[in-house]
C-alpha cells in the first residue's frame, strides 16, 4: 500500500533522514520507532507531504504521491495525526468530528446531511465519545483528546492512518485500552503505521517494526527479529527497554 524509497530530508546541515526506505503492506498495523531524534515524525510529514522529502519518492497503491499538497494527500486517503494532539479546542467533541468530513464532503457532494450526521453518531460511538459530544474538546482528558484526535481522522474515511505517538502521556490501562481501538480501527479496513515509545505497547500490536536511528533505517522485520537484533538493542541501551 505505501513504499517509502531512498527517502532523505535536510534542513540546512542537518540530515534528518538519510535515504531512508520500506514499504507497508494492506491492512496491517506497522510501528516505526527510534530514539528521540531518530527521524520518525519527519519521515510522517515527507510521506503526507507537511513538507517534501529533499530526495527520494513516496508512493501510495501504486500511484507516486512525492510532493502533492497536504490535502491532496488526504483525499488520495492518508490521514495523520500529530505528536503533540491536535484537537480544536473550543469547538464540541461532535463538531470536531464534523470538521474531519470537511475533505469527504468537497470529494462526494452528493452526500445527504443525514448521511453525514449518521457518520458523525457512528464515529462517536465508534471511539468512546458518545457521551461527551457536547462538551468542549479542551476540557477532555489526554486520553479522551487523543481518541478525539483519531475520530477526526476517522472522519476523512482514511485507507492508511498515520499516527504519531497516540500513547504519550497515557496510564497503562488507557494505552491498553488504545490498542483495542487501534485493532477495531484496522478490522475496519484502514491499515495503521504508527510511531510510539512505548515498547510493550508496539510489540504486542505490530506485525512489522521499523527502526530509525540518527535519520537512518538499522532494522526491519517482525517484533521478534526486532527483539533480536543487536542493533536495535544498542540503540535503545540494553534489551531491557524492548520488553
Amino acid at each position: 500500500m505505501l513504499e517509502v524509497k531512498n527517502v532523505s530530508r535536510f534542513f540546512k546541515g542537518l540530515k534528518a533522514l538519510q535515504d531512508v526506505s520500506f514499504t507497508v503492506n494492506e491492512n496491517e498495523i506497522f510501528g516505526v520507532i527510534g530514539p528521540n531524534g531518530a527521524g520518525k515524525s519527519t519521515m510522517f510529514n515527507c510521506i503526507t507531504c507537511y513538507f517534501p522529502p529533499s530526495l527520494g519518492n513516496v508512493y501510495f497503491n501504486g500511484k507516486e504521491i512525492t510532493g502533492l499538497a497536504p490535502h491532496e494527500i488526504t483525499q488520495l486517503g492518508i490521514t495523520r495525526t500529530f505528536q503533540h494532539t491536535q484537537v480544536f479546542p473550543e469547538l464540541t467533541v461532535r463538531n470536531n468530528i464534523i470538521t474531519g468530513q470537511y475533505v469527504m464532503k468537497h470529494k462526494d457532494p452528493s452526500r445527504t446531511q443525514e448521511a453525514l450526521d449518521a457518520n458523525v453518531e457512528e464515529i462517536l460511538a465508534f471511539v468512546g465519545l458518545s457521551d461527551l459530544q457536547e462538551s468542549l474538546a479542551k476540557n477532555l482528558s489526554l486520553g479522551h483528546q487523543t481518541r478525539l484526535a483519531i475520530g477526526i481522522a476517522l472522519a476523512t474515511e482514511p485507507k492508511l492512518l498515520l499516527l504519531d505517538e497516540p500513547a504519550a502521556g497515557m496510564n497503562p490501562e488507557e494505552t491498553k485500552q488504545l490498542t483495542i481501538l487501534l485493532r477495531q480501527i484496522r478490522d475496519r479496513g484502514v491499515t495503521v503505521v504508527l510511531i510510539e515509545h512505548d515498547m510493550k505497547a508496539v510489540m504486542g500490536l505490530c506485525e512489522r517494526i521499523l527502526v530509525l536511528e540518527y535519520g537512518q533505517k538499522i532494522a526491519e522485520g517482525t517484533p521478534q527479529e526486532i527483539r533480536e537484533n543487536p542493533k536495535v538493542i544498542e540503540a535503545y541501551l540494553g534489551s531491557g527497554d524492548l520488553a
